[in-house]
C-alpha cells in the first residue's frame, strides 16, 4: 500500500511538472510571436490544451509566470559564454570576438528580445525578468574594459562605448534595415570604443 501511495504521488508530480511545463513553453512561444503585452491567460491556456484555472493554480501570480517563461527561455538560449572572452589577451581582439558571438546571438532571438523590450514598460512582471541579461551585459562591459589604459574621464567614456555597444537595441538600429553584415556591424561597434578610449576623445 505505501509502495502504491508513493507511485501515485511521483506520478501526480510527473503529470504537474509536465502541465507547468506545457504553460510555460505555450506562454514563451505566444511572447516571442505576438508579444507579452498582447499576450491573454486565455490564449496561454488555449494553446497549453489547459482551463485558466489550471493556469491560476500554477501562477497563482503573473510575476510567477514571468519568471519561470525568462527561466525556460534563457536556459534554452543560453548566452554566449563569458569565459572564452576572459583569456583573449588583446583587448580588441577580445571585443570583435565579444560583439561578434553576441551579435549572432541576437540574431536568433531578434523576435522575442523585440517583443520584451516593446513591451517593458507596458507590462509589470517584464523588468524583473532581464534582469539576468543586465547582470550579464554589465559583467560583460567589465571583461571587455581590461587591458585598456583608460583613467579619469576617458575610463568613463570607455565604459559609456562598451556599454552602448553590448545592447540588444544598439545591434539592431545598426542592422535593421539598413543592408549591413554582422561584420560591418560589429567592426562599427568597435571602432566607436576605441574611439572613446582614444586620447584625443577624452580630451574633447
Amino acid at each position: 500500500m505505501v509502495s502504491k501511495r508513493k507511485y501515485e504521488l511521483k506520478q501526480r508530480a510527473a503529470q504537474m511538472a509536465e502541465t507547468r511545463r506545457r504553460i510555460t513553453e505555450a506562454a514563451v512561444d505566444l511572447h516571442g510571436t505576438i508579444g507579452p503585452a498582447r499576450t491573454t491567460l486565455s490564449a496561454v491556456a488555449e494553446r497549453a490544451g489547459v482551463q485558466r484555472h489550471t493556469v491560476y493554480r500554477h501562477f497563482p501570480a503573473e510575476a510567477d509566470l514571468y519568471g519561470a517563461c525568462s527561466a525556460h527561455y534563457f536556459a534554452a538560449n543560453p548566452l554566449p559564454d563569458l569565459g572564452p572572452w576572459r583569456a583573449i589577451g588583446d583587448p580588441q581582439q577580445r571585443l570583435t570576438r565579444a560583439l561578434d558571438e553576441l551579435y549572432a546571438y541576437y540574431e536568433q532571438t531578434e523576435p522575442m528580445f523585440n517583443n520584451v523590450l516593446r513591451d517593458l514598460e507596458l507590462v509589470d512582471a517584464l523588468p524583473p525578468t532581464l534582469v539576468p541579461l543586465q547582470r550579464y551585459l554589465a559583467e560583460a562591459a567589465e571583461i571587455l574594459a581590461v587591458g585598456r589604459r583608460a583613467r579619469a574621464r576617458k575610463r568613463q567614456l570607455l565604459a559609456a562605448a562598451l556599454r552602448h555597444v553590448l545592447t540588444f537595441h544598439t545591434w539592431r538600429s545598426l542592422t535593421a534595415g539598413s543592408g549591413i553584415t554582422r561584420a560591418e556591424a560589429v567592426h562599427l561597434a568597435t571602432a566607436l570604443v576605441q574611439a572613446a578610449a582614444s586620447p584625443r576623445c577624452a580630451a574633447a
